[in-house]
Order: structure tokens, then sequence, then C-alpha cells
């Protein structure tokens, strides 16, 4: 349910008022203004459908569908404003909003404090997770499925490269199939958050075939029966289905270390995925938020936009797999666009 109030909407008409004034636009931005009755040639911010312009927006595969939704609906309601989205992982979306090529990245980590000291200026719009998976023809699968898998395993397969073989990580020596582990060739958000979750510290800590782009990472995971790898939970998880997506199984991960799988471990719905997360019950990290980053303080059309990602644009993340702001999250976001 969408959860944008009558302050909400005050606070980011009060923002453009205060930013219309001397309101520079970035490179391939129109920003209108009109003549009001403030004052003897001070102008005033023109009504949004005024709107009008492009958008480049690079960064995230996690965020990048979520991206596509949003910009078609803002388009219908501002048709003037025109995007231009490209995926290609958030350290893309970084080296692109610094470089001045795209107005908007999408950042599916933290911000590192050197890319704030190069003038990266970002807000969290959403939170995603990303989840184990494994190929449906796993030979361990059942087993997989009944007991999950913990911490410290993890980090024997990404990390340290002590499990070998699917018998290490089921606790049966006699079964000796070679665990064929992935991760990302491009730099992924992902992979930062899988990192650090499995016991490493950066993306480049993870061992692993590296696959370029996290479709072709699920799709390497789904044909393969001995892969292990990671994805997001909008890849996890069929969107239109709200089922796991063919081929592939979230594994549990054993939070507390019981053996078991418990129910509010094992996810085979995206409902279920989006509910865990939510409410904190998923770990984090391989949960965090996804962010929006812009070089600078967002002005012109790309802070109207990011605003209402921040505020209406909230209505559009579940259906899409996402994770809504809570209202005391929207409201900082909000704040650090005023």
């Amino acid at each position: 349910m969408h959860r944008t109030s009558w302050i909400t909407r005050i606070l980011i008409a009060t923002m453009f008022a205060l930013t219309a004034c001397g309101m520079s636009a970035p490179a391939g931005e129109a920003t209108k203004v009109i003549d009001g009755a403030a004052g003897a040639g001070e102008p005033t911010a023109a009504p949004l459908d005024a709107l009008s312009g492009t958008l480049a927006i690079s960064g995230a595969f996690a965020l990048y569908p979520m991206m596509t939704v949003w910009a078609e609906e803002y388009q219908k309601l501002h048709p003037n404003v025109e995007f231009d989205v490209q995926g290609g992982g958030a350290g893309k979306g970084m080296t692109d909003v610094l470089a001045g090529a795209v107005d908007i990245g999408m950042i599916s980590r933290a911000i590192k404090p050197e890319e704030e000291a190069q003038g990266a200026y970002w807000v969290a719009v959403t939170k995603d997770a990303v989840f184990p998976i494994i190929s449906a023809s796993n030979p361990v699968a059942a087993e997989i499925t009944a007991n999950g898998i913990t911490q410290v395993t993890f980090n024997k397969i990404f990390i340290t490269g002590e499990y070998k073989t699917w018998g290490d990580v089921v606790g049966k020596p006699e079964i000796t199939d070679e665990i064929h582990v992935f991760t990302r060739s491009d730099a992924s958000g992902a992979a930062e958050m899988w990192s650090k979750f499995a016991g490493g510290k950066v993306q480049d800590d993870l061992k692993g075939v590296a696959v370029n782009g996290e479709p072709a990472l699920v799709d390497t995971v789904a044909k393969d029966p001995l892969a292990i790898g990671f994805a997001n939970l909008g890849s996890t998880f069929d969107l239109t289905t709200g089922a796991l997506v063919d081929g592939v199984i979230a594994v549990p991960i054993d939070a507390n270390e019981n053996g078991s799988a418990d129910a509010n471990e094992y996810y085979k719905t995206k409902d279920e995925a989006l509910t865990a997360v939510a409410s904190g019950a998923y770990p984090s990290p391989p949960a965090r938020f996804e962010n929006l980053a812009t070089k600078g303080k967002p002005t012109g059309l790309a802070l109207a936009f990011i605003s209402w990602i921040v505020t209406d644009g909230q209505q559009f993340l579940e259906p899409s797999g996402f994770v809504e702001l809570t209202a005391e999250q929207q409201a900082q976001s909000l704040a650090k666009l005023k």
C-alpha cells in the first residue's frame, strides 16, 4: 500500500520551491521555469507536468528492471520526459555517474568513502537481497533444502575454497561430486554483498568461475547440476508467477545453525522472500539497500524523478520483487534531497 502522506507532499513542494531559483540543470536535462508573482524577475518552479528532458541512467542489474518500471510510470505522468536506461553492474553505474556520462547511477551496495570524496551523492530508494542459488538438479538438493547451509559452510565454498565436493557440504564423504562455484566478472553490488556475508571484504575475495551479468549467472547455475552461485531476489523468483525461476533453488541459509532449514529460512515464493527481507528475518548482508547516486546533490529533472521514486514510486516496488522503504527510511531519503 502506498504510504505517501500529505506531509511528504508538502516537503517535496517546498524542496522544489527552494531549488527553483538559480537552478542549473545537469547535462542532458531541461528544467523549465516561469515568471511568477513572487517578485520582479524572480522565477518560480513550473508545474511538474511541464517537466521535459532526457535522463541517462546506468548501473546495477538488480535495479535495472525496477528502473524500467519507474521510467515507464513516470512518463505516463510527464510524457515530455525521456529515459536512456542501461544495465552493466553497480561499478559501471558509479563510474559513469562520476564521469558525468549519466545523470543517475544505480548502485546495489553501500557507497564507498572514496566515491563520496569524488562527488557521489546518494539516497536509498528500496531494499533488496541476494540469495544463494543451486540447480534444481543438484544431486544433494534434498539434503540442502532440508538442512540448509550455514554461513561457515558458505565461507568454505566461496572464500577459502576449502570445500571441494558436495559431500563436504552435506557431511557425506562418499559423495564426490565436485562443487562448481560461479561468481560475477562485472563489478557487482550483489557480488560484494555476497562476499561480505560469506566472510570476505570485497567482490574479488569470491572464488569461482566469473560470469558477466546476473542473467547469465542464473542461467549457468540452472543448467549445471553441480553449480552454486547467487542472485538478487528479482532474478531468483519469477515476478509473474511468484515461483522460483525454472531450474534453480534458493538455498536456505541456516542462520541459527541448528542443522535444519526452518520455515522462516526456506523461501519457495517471491512473497515469502519479500516478507523475510522486509521483516529483517533474512540476514543483512546479503540483504541491503539499493541506492541512486548523482554527481553532487541532484537538481532539476534528476531531483524531480528521484523524489518521485522515494514517494509515489514506492507503490510499484512489491510487484517487481523489491521492498518498500519504511516511513522512517523514506523520510531520511527525502531529507537528503531537500
